[in-house]
């Protein structure tokens, strides 16, 4: 509770301080709850069903959702990767929590291990632990990308998942081809070698918030074992209506059983299903996303920023966060003289597994991105940072 609680305590206190000393003089980086408001198309599909309501439209139904919007999202995923996907491979979710919870619950037998890459989200080893799993971590590179090695050697009997995350949270990377590619590669080895099967089970509620002409890579096209576990909470600028879906290889063994075991739980956890309304709304929208263009604009004016006053920072290539260093080895310390004294709020490192660094969150308006910068010039200054030749 006291790592996990770190993002929501920072808001908390933010929110404490605008009451204080005014919300012009705060400037709030720590949660990713984005400022950006829904596309058109989103509210042009509320409105019509406010208009003309469809009879039943706000009771329940299968507990994996409405057949024709798993059949939408199916047809989605069927454009982005080449597999022939149906609505049976779908179920609706809660946001991707709802889904990964439903995941693990199935998937997990007591003592499964369930490999987490650093940094992490805050809440997978919860999510590990509320299903009796056994969190198991593994190092990230510099550039914050998985260690092949490091991954083989993590991976035993009793490896039942390994949880990515790309783009990333905290760290804004992205996994490229090849590399998903090789932990299919590893993950099948190691299955043959165990007579096991190992899952992929990737939250990726960030895969449409993708910059520099990269391309978003699927590892249901690199694993057969691949779950997605994702939501619109991001694409959509949704985060609230706690919207997702779980999708699985179609091609995967005992697929027929696994998918009943995620209905089973999607109702046994307490989720029933997802939102009526917002299965209706995000029907006949699964190929439209908030302008990212807009959040890349965000990303270079504080990556140039941040980096020409001397901060060390791994350039984020999709969601909507960074990772800088801390200039000294405490983080916590280091976030808390960002807030008590300039008045910005950040997350410490430590809450993701990794001090040393400090999380922000640039899914705000432009005020505050701009009002930050003083901020942090004046602490760069304070620990004497200088830009590096190079950067």
């Amino acid at each position: 509770m006291e790592q996990g609680s770190w993002i929501r305590r920072m808001f908390e206190e933010g929110i404490a301080m605008k009451q204080r000393y005014g919300a012009e003089s705060v400037f709030d980086l720590s949660l990713g709850n984005p400022v950006m408001e829904p596309p058109a198309e989103f509210f042009r599909e509320l409105r019509q069903l406010a208009e003309n309501p469809i009879p039943g439209m706000h009771g329940y139904m299968e507990n994996a959702g409405y057949p024709e919007t798993r059949a939408a999202v199916a047809a989605q995923l069927a454009h982005e990767t080449g597999l022939k996907l149906s609505y049976k491979d779908i179920i609706m979710t809660c946001g991707a929590a709802g889904a990964i919870n439903v995941a693990l619950k199935t998937i997990l037998n007591v003592g499964d291990e369930v490999i987490l890459f650093i940094p992490w989200f805050v809440d997978y080893h919860n999510y590990v632990e509320n299903h009796d799993g056994v969190a198991k971590v593994i190092p990230t590179n510099e550039h914050f990308m998985p260690r092949l090695k490091a991954l083989e050697a993590g991976i035993g009997p009793r490896t039942k998942a390994v949880l990515i995350n790309s783009p990333n949270n905290p760290t804004g990377v992205v996994y490229s081809e090849s590399l998903l590619h090789q932990i299919g590669e590893l993950l099948s080895k190691k299955e043959a070698q165990y007579g096991t099967e190992i899952f992929i089970v990737s939250d990726e509620p960030y895969r449409k918030i993708i910059y520099d002409g990269l391309q978003y890579s699927s590892p249901l096209n690199h694993h057969r074992h691949s779950i997605i576990a994702t939501s619109h909470s991001k694409d959509l600028s949704v985060a609230g209506e706690r919207i997702g879906y779980l999708a699985l290889h179609p091609d995967c063994e005992e697929h027929d059983e696994l998918m009943k075991g995620f209905i089973f739980c999607n109702r046994t956890l307490g989720f029933i299903n997802a939102p009526a309304l917002m299965q209706h709304v995000v029907r006949r929208i699964q190929q439209v996303t908030v302008p990212v263009a807009e959040y890349q604009r965000k990303r270079d004016f504080l990556y140039g920023h941040l980096v020409n006053l001397g901060y060390s920072v791994v350039k984020p290539q999709g969601a909507f966060y960074m990772f800088p260093k801390c200039p000294v080895a405490d983080d916590i310390a280091f976030v808390r003289e960002l807030q008590i004294e300039q008045r910005v709020l950040t997350v410490p490192g430590v809450a993701f597994g990794l001090p040393g660094h400090f999380r922000i969150s640039y899914c705000v308006d432009d005020r505050t991105l701009e009002g930050s910068l003083a901020g942090f010039q004046k602490v760069a200054k304070k620990f004497n940072l200088r830009r590096q030749p190079g950067a």
